[in-house]
């Protein structure tokens, strides 16, 4: 893809900061909202309004999970789209996503009004802070329809081309939030209601300028018919959302299980319950700032370096993996440093309400982020992972630090008290970061060793004769691939197979091991949420696009990826599908593998369950349904009979 040429040649330092330094201001945006209430909240009314605002944020988070469930589910699916260039359902897929955010919103005002503050005591309020907590979200609650439809709407915006635009709404709203802060809360007297009032403002003003956005979108016209729900285009939306709902899930989670542990050990100890949650809540305010910035680097790296992984310019992945852990040390050092130099103000930055809360504060906040440069480099490393299509490390190790964290948490308390909850945090970083390591450096002695290979490319496409095209999907165990290049050998036409990997990691700019295991058959509950990550549409986009080109060249065989979906407007393709029976497949697994008749039997079914599930994915259609193809075929005839068949039905076309 010559557009994308600078990747591989431009300093690596100056397109790191060119791509990342966006990414950061968006995530830091994106955490104003919470962070500024905090701040006034803190100083307004004192570490009790503190402790309300950390009761209230699992239910926010929830609400912000759900938006993410269809905003990002419909980002995806417009981008799959568009790649297609199949654009007339693009604005059911919208409208879908916006209906079902908003009453979202509504089914959690209908949950927490009626639940009330016997909701609030169970995620951590206690009779100290609990009308504080009653007042702050009982207010919050009230926008929370428009507001999930306004973050729905800013990644539909960025998946439009308009991240600009989303980003200037997230901007005007985080502003008017600052301005709003101080006005209702200390000249209006308002207290912490004021800092509520104040919050969904911000959200209502940004809501208008994202819905304003729909009367000028470019790949989109929504009207009345939008909204009519429609159940295929819903699931294809949330099943593509649900990786991103389910992370804000975890979030949930451990923010729940936390409270109630500083709640319960608080209650014995000298500070009470609601001084640990106070502080708590402030420690993790500063905690996600600069896990935000470190997210935002290795997020900004991405393209590059999934870019120069396929080009195999393995020297410059190795330069641009030290640039990042480079980039997020100094950052983390340099706020390590302040932590624990001058924690009085950080803690007094969000509010001093006492000795007793300020020493506690103190103490947590020194012990709690003494190793967040452990924290954040693990992170990044995930990420860089994800980057060159290791997704078999890059997911456990995403989420090895916050199970370690969950386990610790509980435990520690046991021996140290509430104290030992804040320690559970650079205990788990440690272990986090050992694991890290390890799996780190071997990479790195990898890349080192393969440095100079030569890259695939453009190169695989061969020009052909016009004519037909046929594309082949086949159940494992059938010999399809072996039957594919018979029939291309017998017509004299190229075959396509691995090559399309090689394509589509030129037009994408991610890994070829990244996108040549999009459909493995790992475990079917980790592959359906793999496949509604970002990164994963992106890889679908492009193989698209190799798929087009290839069909471009002339008349070939394609072999599986959807390739009969996604040439389905066109005229010159024969869709064929190989099947047999099953105990043919599982001997013919055992004789190309030399696996066991339980390894084949199970390895057959991995694999079919897999392309199915990817096909449902991008297509949503069932894999193997006959009456999506011209031909299906049985092969236990045998593969050279099979080939011959296929052509001889080809030849009467």
């Amino acid at each position: 893809m010559e557009s994308s040429a600078y990747l591989e040649t431009e300093k690596t330092g100056n397109l790191l900061l060119k791509f990342a330094v966006p990414c950061i201001f968006s995530l830091i945006i994106s955490c104003l909202y919470n962070i500024v209430d905090q701040i006034f909240v803190g100083n307004g009314v004192g570490y009790l309004g503190n402790a309300a605002t950390g009761v209230i944020f699992p239910i926010t988070v929830i609400g912000w999970g759900v938006s993410l469930f269809f905003g990002d589910g419909a980002a995806a699916s417009l981008s799959v789209s568009l790649g297609k260039k199949e654009t007339e359902n693009i604005h059911r897929s919208v409208g879908n996503s916006i209906l079902f955010s908003f009453l979202g919103g509504l089914v959690i005002i209908l949950i927490s009004y009626c639940w009330g503050d016997g909701l609030l005591r169970l995620i951590g309020a206690t009779d100290a802070n609990l009308s504080l907590s009653h007042d702050y979200g009982f207010i919050i609650y009230a926008m929370m329809p428009l507001a999930l439809v306004q973050n729905t709407l800013a990644s539909i915006i960025r998946a439009d081309g308009s991240p600009k635009y989303a980003m200037g709404a997230m901007l005007v709203g985080a502003v008017l939030n600052i301005i709003g802060d101080p006005v209702a809360i200390f000249l209006l007297d308002m207290g912490i209601k004021g800092a509520a009032y104040a919050t969904i403002l911000g959200q209502f003003v940004s809501f208008c300028i994202c819905a304003a956005y729909l009367t000028r979108s470019k790949a989109f016209r929504v009207s009345a018919s939008s909204f009519r729900p429609d159940p295929t285009l819903l699931k294809q939306v949330m099943s593509l959302g649900a990786s991103s709902f389910l992370t804000q899930l975890s979030i949930v989670v451990i923010t729940v299980i936390n409270n109630i542990l500083l709640v319960k050990y608080g209650a014995v100890s000298a500070y009470g319950a609601d001084i640990p949650l106070a502080a708590f809540v402030v420690i993790m305010k500063l905690f996600q700032i600069v896990l935000n910035i470190a997210i935002g680097i290795a997020a900004g790296a991405q393209p590059i370096v999934g870019y120069n992984y396929g080009a195999k310019k393995f020297k410059r992945v190795r330069e641009l993996l030290g640039l990042i852990v480079k980039w997020t040390a100094i950052v983390c050092l340099i706020c390590t440093v302040l932590f624990e130099v001058f924690p009085l103000f950080f803690i007094q930055m969000f509010g001093a309400d006492g000795e007793l809360y300020t020493q506690f504060a103190v103490q947590c906040l020194r012990i709690y982020l003494s190793l967040i440069l452990f924290t954040c480099v693990q992170k990044v490393c995930a990420i860089f992972l994800q980057s060159i299509g290791h997704a078999k490390a890059a997911v456990p190790l995403s989420i090895l630090r916050d199970v370690l964290l969950i386990v610790f948490s509980i435990a520690s308390p046991m021996v140290w008290g509430v104290t030992g909850i804040f320690w559970a945090a650079p205990i788990a970083d440690v272990l986090a970061v050992a694991v890290t390591a390890v799996v780190m450096l071997r990479l790195w002695n990898r890349l080192k060793a393969e440095d100079g290979q030569p890259a695939e490319g453009k190169s695989v496409l061969q020009q052909s004769r016009p004519g037909i095209i046929i594309t082949i999907a086949r159940e494992h165990g059938t010999a399809g691939k072996k039957i594919g290049q018979l029939v291309a050998q017998k017509l004299g036409v190229p075959c396509y197979y691995k090559e399309m990997t090689a394509l589509a990691a030129q037009e994408s700019g991610l890994a070829k091991e990244f996108i040549s295991g999009i459909n493995s058959d790992e475990n079917a509950i980790m592959r359906e949420l793999y496949l509604s990550t970002s990164a994963v549409q992106q890889a679908v986009i492009a193989q698209a696009k190799a798929i087009n080109m290839i069909a471009d060249q002339g008349s070939c065989v394609i072999i599986g990826r959807a390739a009969d979906y996604v040439l389905q407007n066109r005229k010159n393709v024969v869709r064929i599908f190989i099947h047999a029976p099953k105990d043919y497949r599982v001997k013919k697994v055992m004789e190309m593998y030399g696996d066991t008749e339980l390894e084949s039997r199970k390895s057959i079914a991995r694999s079919d369950s897999a392309r199915g599930i990817y096909y449902k994915s991008i297509s949503g259609h069932v894999w193997g349904d006959p009456h999506q193809y011209e031909l299906s075929v049985d092969s236990s005839i045998g593969p050279e009979k099979t080939a011959e068949l296929i052509c001889g039905y080809v030849s009467h076309i």
